[in-house]
């Protein structure tokens, strides 16, 4: 098998680097731990590799740990490159194509106009977040990116010289950053992917007009190719929800690097456009511009920063070239400029805004008491406020003096929107996307930021964010009368109304099946609602990598959502690793959205329709039951105590990985702690707790033979259970074992107690879920999933050395004064290799 001869191969090279840099000793220590580990995952003893790992110098800790972290590095590039290879075999056969989805509307009845009318109305929105579990530095990446270009050749000794050389750099240069990213590095990070996915584009765009062409005869409306229902966004430079370093002026740094990007791609295509369009416009008559002269002037206008109607233009050279026959000019030189102007334009992404909504209520009260129209607003009651703000959006004054400087809170509020005002008059409004109000528990959250915007004379559209379990379950309701008020209905016009819905708080806050039904009701209840005050409507999916923050496979989450709540299309947050693994090559990034696409198209198009109604009560009974067993574990007086002592969360906040802090402002709770550690230290652990803790209630209350039932007929059950496999499959006791027994290092004998008692809990029902999902799927653990399954196979045994290091390093660092600094650089170490080891950390 190719995958496993490349992977021999780098270990092979890895191991030559390790001998030549450290010496003969270090890589017989390497080699010794791999088999002894080996031998305790078999069943065997344990005494003697926890004398080794006792008996390691901090330095050699350190490497130790290095060595196994690099293996995965090169083994996730050789597992990536395998998924290029048989993704360009399957050409043509692979599921879930475009072309599947269009022969799924013609299945459905749809006619050709339909279809199109379809697609017209729909939009897919990627939007780049910086969440970041993905730690490696830039120049890392490079390296890799470096080494992933050899791999084609791998058996060729120039090519293994040329990765020697790349690991033999990588050996000694310092993986970890020594001071945490900046706004600008994240906004930077998140746009080296942008290449990848601009040169899968335009072959995706004509993947879907080849397709209709294939299933209905014909092509695109208006002799142009079907236009793909696509657009990116970003969260990074606009998210200032407890990011201090989200100022004013990092939004104005990120939307310039954005128009730069933009400016680049373009001039680029449209150069190599220019080069190869060569021939005569017949129909040209004299003085008329050719298609030379056309996109030579395109191409000025976008190299001088002008705006210019680029996809009108090149649309009418593309419509040109089809008349006079040319299709393969139009489609094969011509459409990659058409497609990156359709799809980025001049502004690249839409920046949105985020702010928690305490921060806006703040500084709308500050905006109301300096015009005098209350003194305290935030003392108000709802119907009070609703009162004021819907006055307030009947006129048009500015509250602010003219001329007078902002104060300090209303400059940090207002800023942000003054920046993206200005660079929507320079490239177009599409620069910026929307304004997303963070834990929105009521009507007000969501029209104060339209007070903040008039400041500016800008029109913003809020978006509700919720993310509670009690914010989603309220969330329909909110809804309801945010569209019943006319103030509201007049600003927002005939545009889409946007509900964010969030995955990960709403698991932290209750557990991984209640969040999920309590996000399947919110849609299903919320779109009734829209669909009722005749008002369209888009879902935004605040997903993240891990199962318990809604990751999994896209296409699979997309079409596990409700029937009939995908109206105008859906917007979906790409964050952490996910870039990487998704859009790093081309064929990647053609394929993943290829996929998510097709879920959108073919869920979009299936009616409204409830699931039966003994399905739907015995979810909300398994819902609070699984909820209530989560939240008596999570609120047992001894988990705090437990969490912080048997995961690594205390070095995780060390990790320079983000600009964000890693709790929300206020005294250490695990409610203001933010997810992704949340997520990532139970993963650090092998526990995964957030990704199927309570789930073993929730099928008891349903009973297995209508959870069987249930996972056979209904996509969105389905969907669950086997994201909760996947979670169930990385899941190792035996790992979480040897953390729970840093437990002995507790300050006081009743911490111990307790801890233990909470370990075995979950060790408990890690075995009952693993045999009721079981019972339920049919069969062992991924079953139908045998690729993923032998990965986490092959994985184990080199992850475990990792796992046993960090381990040995948090005993030392927390039983020794000052440990934690004096072993810090050698834990951030194994954190970085066990999520690279694992994948989907975050």
């Amino acid at each position: 098998m190719a995958l496993n001869r490349d992977v021999s191969t780098l270990g092979r090279l890895l191991g030559q680097v390790l001998r030549e840099q450290e010496g003969e000793a270090f890589f017989e220590l390497v080699e010794k731990t791999r088999a002894l580990v080996r031998e305790v995952r078999a069943g065997g003893d344990s005494a003697e590799l926890s004398g080794l790992l006792r008996g390691l110098s901090r330095e050699e800790a350190s490497n130790l740990a290095r060595a196994f972290s690099w293996y995965f590095q090169l083994v996730n590039l050789a597992e990536e490159y395998e998924r290029v290879r048989v993704l360009r075999e399957r050409q043509g056969t692979r599921p879930q194509s475009l072309l599947q989805a269009v022969e799924e509307l013609h299945r459905q009845g749809l006619s050709a106009a339909e279809a199109h009318e379809l697609l017209a109305t729909l939009q897919l929105e990627l939007t780049f977040t910086a969440h970041p579990t993905e730690m490696r530095r830039r120049t890392v990446r490079q390296h890799l990116v470096d080494v992933v270009e050899q791999l084609p050749r791998l058996d060729e000794e120039e090519a293994q010289e040329r990765v020697l050389a790349h690991i033999e750099a990588l050996w000694g240069t310092p993986e970890l950053r020594r001071i945490k990213p900046t706004v600008a590095d994240e906004v930077k990070a998140g746009l080296t992917y942008i290449s990848s996915i601009a040169r899968a584009l335009p072959v995706l765009e004509r993947d879907l007009d080849r397709a209709f062409a294939a299933v209905y005869g014909e092509r695109g409306a208006a002799g142009i190719s079907t236009q793909l229902p696509l657009r990116f966004s970003s969260w990074m430079g606009g998210d200032r929800d407890g990011n201090p370093f989200v100022t004013p002026q990092a939004t104005r740094a990120a939307l310039e690097l954005h128009r730069q990007r933009a400016r680049d791609l373009l001039a680029a295509a449209l150069r190599q456009a220019y080069a190869d369009v060569s021939q005569e416009d017949l129909q040209a008559g004299e003085g008329q511009p050719t298609y030379r002269d056309e996109l030579l002037a395109l191409f000025q206008a976008v190299q001088r920063g002008e705006a210019a109607d680029l996809s009108p233009r090149l649309g009418r050279v593309y419509r040109q070239l089809l008349e006079q026959g040319q299709r393969r000019t139009a489609e094969e030189l011509l459409l990659p400029a058409l497609t990156l102007a359709r799809v980025f334009g001049q502004h690249l992404v839409s920046l949105d805004i985020r702010e928690h909504s305490s921060q806006t209520g703040r500084a709308v009260a500050e905006l109301l008491q300096a015009s005098g129209v209350t003194q305290d607003y935030l003392a108000l009651d709802e119907d009070a406020r609703l009162a004021l703000l819907s006055a307030e959006l009947r006129s048009r004054r500015p509250l602010w003096p003219a001329g007078e400087p902002l104060t300090e809170t209303l400059e940090t509020a207002i800023g942000p929107i003054r920046e993206v005002q200005a660079a929507a008059r320079e490239v177009g409004p599409a620069a910026f996307g929307h304004y997303v109000v963070s834990m929105s528990e009521s009507v007000s959250d969501v029209l104060e930021p339209l007070l903040l915007a008039r400041e500016v004379g800008f029109r913003i559209l809020p978006v509700p964010l919720f993310e509670t379990l009690d914010d989603l379950e309220g969330a329909p309701d909110i809804v309801a009368r945010l569209l019943a008020l006319p103030e509201y209905r007049a600003h927002l016009g005939s545009d889409v109304q946007e509900i964010m819905l969030g995955y990960s708080d709403s698991n932290k806050d209750a557990g991984f099946l209640a969040a999920n039904w309590a996000l399947h009701e919110a849609q299903r209840r919320i779109s009734a609602v829209c669909r009722e005050a005749g008002v369209r409507w888009r879902f935004f999916h605040g997903r993240g990598t891990s199962i318990g923050r809604g990751g999994g496979p896209a296409s699979r989450a997309i079409l596990g959502q409700p029937a009939g709540t995908i109206d105008a299309g859906l917007r979906i947050t790409e964050q952490g690793e996910a870039l990487a693994d998704k859009y790093s090559h081309p064929v990647l990034a053609r394929r993943n959205l290829e996929q998510a696409l097709y879920g959108m198209i073919v869920a979009a198009a299936r009616p409204p329709q409830d699931p039966p109604a003994e399905w739907m009560d015995a979810l909300d009974r398994a819902a609070r039951a699984a909820a209530a067993a989560y939240r008596a574990f999570v609120q047992d007086p001894a988990f705090l105590p437990f969490f912080e002592q048997v995961t690594p969360i205390h070095e995780i906040s060390r990790l320079n990985i983000a600009s964000r802090p890693v709790r929300r402002p206020g005294n250490p709770t695990l409610s203001n702690l933010r997810a992704i550690p949340w997520v990532m230290s139970w993963t650090q652990t092998r526990a995964n707790l957030p990704g199927w803790y309570g789930l073993n209630i929730g099928l008891r209350e349903i009973g297995t033979e209508q959870a069987r039932q249930m996972y056979a007929e209904w996509p969105f059950f389905r969907a669950v259970l086997d994201n909760a496999q996947m979670s169930l499959a990385k899941t190792d006791p035996a790992i979480f074992r040897e953390y729970a027994a840093l437990l002995a290092g507790a300050d006081t004998p009743e911490a111990v107690e307790g801890g233990r008692a909470l370990a075995g809990i979950i060790e408990e029902a890690y075995r009952d879920t693993v045999a009721l999902v079981g019972e339920v799927v049919g069969g062992e653990l991924l079953a139908r999933e045998p690729r993923l399954a032998q990965s986490i196979l092959l994985r184990n045994p080199y992850v475990d050395p990792i796992h046993r290091i960090q381990i040995e390093l948090l005993r030392r660092a927390r039983a020794e004064e000052g440990g934690l600094d004096r072993y810090e650089h050698a834990l951030m170490l194994t954190l970085q290799g066990i999520s690279a080891g694992v994948r989907n950390t975050g």
